[in-house]
């Protein structure tokens, strides 16, 4: 494998401001808590004690946990720049790649090597987090940084509509010149037949000496003459509706964050039409499902449950229907911004219930978290998950206050009084054992263990004489499952001195064993974690941002499938699903592959396939599928019957995502109504949106707040930046961009089906209005010899697409809609004429070539038919070029007029202005042309005086107008009148709905919130893999101070409140990625 090396050799002298893009590879730079790190470093030493520093890795993998890193000992005491200035270090590594858990090196120092990991980096994109300040070695810069890596290239994205308006153009073209090469050969005849005889007073041109060469000459004549069916005007047209459109999403006041003052903003105009054809979905979950805030929301102690508030009839209060939060003031060292509805269990604490107040010390006792005092009173916890952090918190609410730890003990203020626990053992959590126990002793002497961990776990492992309270919490679990939220349940066990120090013995034992040394202490860990008494459960809620729910299964209702790609682990996004009703309990099944090697992944998603083909395998009238289908798997799988939904890990996507079992995943998974994707790569994001983009041909959109979703966002047709709390990366490399989920209903269901509708009935009007303008030319041809004479004057032609026609059908373009906003969100299946391409394909286009061809032909034909026999009033022949050529372009105008009329469903009054406006310049400037003024000026230019007036004084030529005008328009009315009454569409039902109503009161639909009941889960609210355990008890991360924090704890803490309410306030937000500075030395 090639290496590279990276040398330290910068004399530094002082400390300097500098932008990322000034960051370079060898550089040592120095961050400070809260910021994000600006590349790929190698950790060299930190403000914590052996070189420790805490980070966290949302923006990589979504999760929201803190991962501890920490430097190698020969540089962990680098701190001043004194010393650094003497680092002249050497490191050997692996070449820039798009691997985040992996790092492989050597530090060359001091005539030493020293072995580097992964453990030893800092990556760009972390967050550091609950230290004060760090200094590292660029290892990475810019685009070779782990997280760029996974970014994927920018790319070019064109709607389908763009992709199809290139194609018809092009076949326009080759129209024009079919046409042409037909008026041509026409020429070319007729001069050679008829034109041979008029050469006494109708010559040749010198230039042209038969009549081969007058028909070349007559081709190109012809193509310049036509060349208006060729819409060149139509890209400038679009662009402008596309402008306005944009402009509309960032005006909506709906779609504005009032907490965050956040507009919604398009950052592109070339993709409005596209948002209404959307079919997929890809999510990610943190921050942008979620608001990666825990709270504990209820919990089961003793067969009671608490968290429920009843109002006086005994009905469940809704949170707007709540009274006061309980009030804490009694405990001055509660957080004032924990909230809790029940007052049952303050006042149980209060009573002195035995049950509840061990709940309490268990959660203020079995935990990683560590707390700091920098000064009297002012208490901050540093918690390796947001759960343990919201389960401490509320233990410290209630009265359990953790206030330190050392290596060997934990103080705890219970109700006031403080505390000293001997810490004998930690028993740390891992994604096996799904638990954590500690092992303490009180201060009478007495030891006992502690256990929180997963529902599937912890029940197993109960003395059977907790049976009766086993039930009833376990029916309390499936409420709070149901309820989405994510559980863990309580238990202890007293331990006697002999037992313990047999226990002990056999554990030491096990942790100094050479081999299989995991194993080993599993298995003394799983003796000593039996028979342990029930105390209760836990239930947290990961707050999901507003409106979540809402605009998922309104986005479902609408055909538009959703999928969520996580780097977070697969309980933590399963439970999630369920929270966001994505997954219920009324689903067929949920297919889980965790396969490790291709062939497990392979024979999972068989099976899974199988289930869904065997529970559909008849239909109706006992035809089965391979009868009624085609052969094809995917056919048949495209129409299962029930609700399936898949959840694959991120190991077994990297095997589904292989060249030979691409397809099968993919058709399993669109078999299924929810798909999550767990423990993804940024990368392997991307991969699954191009997966779907290759096969399915459907418009994809992807959503994501963090860097690790700008490859996805990047990939999709569509991409959608949440401005979160992750940073800006996302919104950057965005299409279009806002604060909060629930807003993508109505970018979609509005803005998008509004913006593809106006911009298919725009182009149809448009092609449909050049041919009809165009082709009167080419019937022409056949009664003026072939030669290229217009049947319009020349300032008609040039002001026909660019004032008479033009402003109407943009205001359509812009302005127009079906049905008004809240019908759109009230019945989402109108979105479904998008996807399916109905409004605007090649048949709609044919269709408006025909309809324009159709008119061409009435508009020549209808006034060279009166003409031919018609007088004026005096009796004189009212044939003559120029009146025919006023009353056809008169006919034109108010025929395209009336019909855009038709076209237009939602009048404004900028509609009719430019509608009636555009009539009104017509006329304006036709006798303008035809007057006596500009002739006195332009003699040469505006020869016909007064023939506009003269022709539109005939009566006959108004007849001739409106009998054209009624026959180009009767058939389309006939046309729609038909349809809108045997075959309506859902559009105009809904629009007949709101006639009928209109008169009525408006009835908002509310969408209820239904409890989900059925099978128990687990949602145990552990969101780390691994645990500070062995961290805790080696004492490496205690600063020396805190080993005498207990003769502390017995201060007064009075002033801790504002203290803390500073801090949780200063903390909100970090800089985005281009205004961090880091200290570069």
């Amino acid at each position: 494998m090639p290496l590279m090396t990276i040398s330290a050799t910068r004399v530094i002298t002082s400390l300097q401001q500098e932008q990322w893009m000034n960051v370079c590879v060898g550089d040592i730079i120095k961050l400070e808590n809260n910021q994000f790190v600006a590349a790929d470093l190698l950790l060299l030493s930190s403000s914590e004690p052996h070189g420790l520093c805490y980070i966290e890795t949302a923006e990589l993998d979504g999760e929201t946990n803190m991962k501890v890193r920490q430097a190698i000992p020969v540089t962990s005491e680098l701190g001043d720049i004194s010393k650094l200035a003497k680092f002249d270090g050497e490191v050997i590594c692996e070449p820039p790649n798009n691997k985040l858990d992996k790092f492989s090196g050597t530090l060359y120092w001091k005539e030493n090597k020293f072995p580097l990991s992964n453990q030893n980096m800092l990556l760009r994109g972390c967050v550091l987090r609950n230290t004060e300040w760090c200094f590292g070695l660029v290892i990475f810069a810019g685009p070779d940084t782990k997280l760029m890596q996974n970014s994927g290239r920018t790319k070019f994205k064109r709607t389908s509509i763009d992709r199809l308006m290139n194609t018809l153009v092009l076949w326009i073209f080759g129209f024009l010149v079919c046409m042409g090469v037909i008026l041509a050969i026409g020429n070319a005849i007729w001069e050679h037949e008829v034109g041979t005889r008029f050469q006494v007073y109708l010559p040749w041109d010198e230039a042209v000496d038969s009549a081969f060469f007058s028909g070349f000459l007559s081709f190109w004549s012809y193509i310049i003459i036509l060349n208006t069916v060729v819409p060149i005007s139509l890209y400038v047209s679009v662009e402008v509706i596309r402008l306005g459109h944009s402009y509309f999403i960032n005006w909506d006041k709906k779609m504005f964050c009032m907490k965050k003052r956040t507009p919604a903003e398009a950052r592109t105009t070339t993709l409005n039409e596209e948002l209404g054809q959307v079919e997929y979905i890809f999510s990610d979950k943190t921050g942008t499902l979620t608001q990666n805030i825990m709270v504990f929301n209820k919990c089961s102690i003793h067969g009671r449950s608490y968290g429920d508030v009843f109002d006086v009839l005994g009905h469940k209060a809704e949170l707007g229907e709540r009274p006061e939060p309980v009030d804490f003031s009694f405990n001055p060292l509660a957080d004032k911004k924990f909230l809790f509805w029940d007052p049952t269990l303050l006042e149980a604490v209060k009573m002195g219930d035995r049950h509840t107040h061990e709940f309490f010390r268990l959660l203020s006792l079995c935990h990683t978290v560590m707390s700091e005092e920098k000064n009297e009173g002012e208490l901050y916890y540093k918690a390796q998950s947001p759960d343990e952090g919201a389960l401490v918190t509320a233990a410290r609410n209630f009265g359990f206050v953790f206030r330190s730890r050392t290596p060997k003990t934990i103080t705890v203020h219970e109700l006031g009084t403080a505390i000293t626990y001997q810490l004998l053992a930690i028993l740390d959590f891992n994604n096996i054992r799904k638990r954590m126990s500690v092992i303490v002793r009180n201060p009478e002497g007495k030891i006992r263990l502690y256990c929180k961990g997963a529902d599937t776990i912890l029940l197993e492992r109960l003395h059977h004489s907790t049976q009766e309270l086993l039930n009833t919490t376990t029916d309390h679990l499936n409420e709070y499952a149901g309820e989405g939220l994510r559980t863990l349940v309580l238990a202890y066990k007293d331990l006697d001195e002999e037992y313990y120090e047999e226990w002990a013995e056999r554990r030491l034992q096990a942790s100094l064993a050479q081999d299989s040394r995991e194993d080993r202490l599993a298995s003394v860990y799983e003796e000593v974690e039996s028979d342990m008494v029930l105390l209760g459960a836990t239930a947290i809620e990961d707050k999901l941002q507003q409106g979540v729910p809402e605009t998922i299964a309104l986005l479902t209702l609408a055909n538009i499938k959703i999928w969520v790609l996580t780097g977070d682990k697969q309980e933590t996004a399963v439970n999630i699903g369920y929270s966001c009703k994505m997954l219920t309990d009324d689903m067929t099944e949920v297919f889980i592959v965790t396969g490790h090697t291709v062939l497990e992944v392979r024979e999972e998603l068989r099976k899974a396939r199988e289930k869904m083909m065997d529970s559909s395998r008849t239909v109706g009238n006992g035809f089965t599928y391979q009868e009624k289908l085609s052969s094809k798997l995917a056919s048949v799988l495209e129409a299962v019957a029930g609700e399936y939904a898949l959840v694959i890990n991120g190991h077994s996507l990297a095997h589904a995502l292989e060249a030979d079992m691409e397809l099968e995943f993919l058709e399993t998974a669109c078999a299924c109504k929810a798909v999550i994707c767990c423990r993804v790569t940024p990368l392997q994001k991307a991969q699954v949106v191009e997966l779907v983009k290759k096969y399915k041909k459907a418009v994809t959109l992807a959503i994501g707040d963090g860097a690790n979703d700008v490859s996805m966002i990047k990939t999709a047709h569509i991409g959608v930046g949440i401005s979160g709390q992750e940073g800006i990366q996302a919104v950057l490399a965005s299409d279009y961009s806002f604060s909060q989920f629930k807003f993508l209903q109505r970018l979609l269901l509005v803005h998008g089906r509004w913006s593809y509708l106006r911009m298919c009935k725009f182009l149809c009007y448009f092609f449909y209005k050049n041919f009809a303008f165009t082709m009167v030319h080419f019937w022409f041809g056949f009664f003026c010899g072939f030669s290229a004479q217009t049947v319009y004057d020349q300032y008609f032609i040039t002001l026909y697409n660019i004032v008479y026609t033009s402003l109407p059908v943009l205001a359509m373009g812009v302005f127009d809609q079906d049905v008004p906003e809240q019908r759109s969100m009230e019945y989402p299946k109108l979105y479904e004429p998008g996807q399916l391409n109905l409004l605007f394909n090649k048949r709609e286009f044919f269709i408006c070539i025909a309809q324009g061809i159709y008119t061409s032909v009435l508009m020549f034909f209808i006034p060279y038919g009166v003409f031919a026999e018609a007088t004026r009033d005096d009796g004189t022949q009212l044939a003559d070029y120029q009146s025919f050529a006023v009353t056809v372009a008169t006919s034109l105008v108010i025929v395209v007029s009336v019909q855009i009329g038709l076209d237009t469903g939602y009048w404004t009054a900028i509609n009719h202005f430019f509608i009636w406006g555009s009539l009104a310049v017509y006329f304006a400037i036709l006798f303008a042309m035809h007057s006596n003024g500009l002739f006195d000026m332009f003699p040469n230019q505006f020869r016909f005086v007064g023939n506009a007036q003269n022709t539109l004084a005939q009566p006959t030529v108004w007849l001739t107008i409106v009998l054209t005008t009624v026959v180009c328009i009767m058939p389309v009315v006939a046309f729609r009148f038909l349809r809108l009454h045997l075959k309506p569409d859902l559009s105009d039902t809904v629009r007949y709905t709101q006639l009928v109503r209109k008169k009525q009161k408006a009835q908002h639909r509310c969408m209820r919130r239904v409890g989900r009941t059925g099978s128990r889960r687990s949602g145990y609210a552990f969101s780390h893999q691994e645990g500070f355990g062995e961290l805790i008890m080696s004492g490496k991360n205690m600063r020396v101070s805190s080993l005498a924090l207990s003769s502390f704890t017995t201060r007064s803490s009075s002033s801790w409140i504002e203290s803390l309410r500073r801090k949780k306030s200063d903390s909100a937000s970090s800089p985005s990625g281009g205004a961090d500075k880091p200290l570069k030395g």
